[in-house]
């Protein structure tokens, strides 16, 4: 059904351009607007140079850390096209067929997940500073979190938590009849501080590793983000050429610090009270 409704939506196209048969072109878009929804009227041309520049910059933070970090998807396309679902620009990633066919993910994945993901916000932070840094990534942030928080509390990848679940799966409540009148497992505070505190940790550090490989590649996420400005999309072979260009090496695969670094992020410096 779903490969019927995407030659169905690239038919639509092709007939609206008058053309006999279906290519790829046709099939790409139509793949893009079922994802993400249809562009909006006017693309880019509607949006200021500044605001163009800055989606860009975070799109292009986002390509960059899933390319150069180990183990993770092939970047398919970088666009900055605003989408009828709010999005203001996208980065398409293409899973791994072993990935999408078992539904299992590493711990090292989902640590390169966490910077890849924060990615785009790091790219705003080097380019404008930390006190201009937009609300763009606020998705970013979200997924990030969750991430964190389920490796932690589902998934026993805290080695100070340990093989504990302190929260129920977030992919559907369990059957009724096993869970009626069953007793829920209540941890001590304790425990719960300890999650939390090893979230902050994985969060933090995944910044550092996303902040590390931006700083080290500025004049990489120069040009992907000059050349999303001028041509809007960024296809998977130019972005290549471009890795290749500029002797863009992937990082070393590190395991995520075991301290917590809050020491280290952005808007740590609070402003002095003044006495009135």
């Amino acid at each position: 059904a779903q490969l019927e409704n995407l030659m169905n939506e690239a038919a639509i196209t092709a007939a609206r351009k008058e053309k006999s048969t279906i290519g790829w072109e046709e099939i790409d878009g139509a793949v893009d607007r079922i994802m993400v929804g249809l562009e909006k009227k006017g693309g880019t041309a509607m949006i200021s140079r500044k605001q163009n520049e800055l989606v860009a910059y975070h799109e292009a933070g986002h390509a960059i850390c899933g390319a150069l970090i180990p183990d993770y998807d092939q970047v398919q396309k970088i666009s900055i096209i605003p989408r009828s679902n709010g999005a203001g620009g996208l980065t398409f990633f293409s899973p791994q067929e072993s990935r999408l066919e078992s539904g299992m993910y590493s711990k090292q994945y989902l640590e390169s997940q966490l910077a890849v993901a924060l990615g785009g916000r790091l790219a705003e932070e080097l380019i404008y500073g930390e006190d201009f840094v937009t609300t763009g990534a606020s998705n970013d942030i979200q997924q990030v979190a969750s991430i964190a928080k389920r490796m932690v509390k589902e998934w026993g990848m805290s080695k100070k938590v340990g093989m504990i679940a302190l929260t129920e799966p977030s992919g559907g409540g369990p059957f009724m009849g096993r869970s009626m009148g069953q007793r829920q497992t209540v941890w001590g505070g304790k425990v719960s501080s300890t999650a939390d505190a090893e979230i902050e940790r994985l969060v933090n550090n995944s910044y550092l590793i996303a902040k590390n490989i931006l700083s080290k590649n500025l004049d990489l996420l120069e040009h992907v983000a000059q050349t999303l400005v001028d041509q809007e999309v960024v296809s998977a072979e130019e972005f290549q050429m471009m890795l290749v260009e500029f002797n863009a090496k992937v990082v070393p695969f590190e395991i995520v610090g075991t301290e917590r670094n809050r020491d280290k992020l952005p808007f740590q410096e609070m402003p002095t009270a003044k006495m009135l």
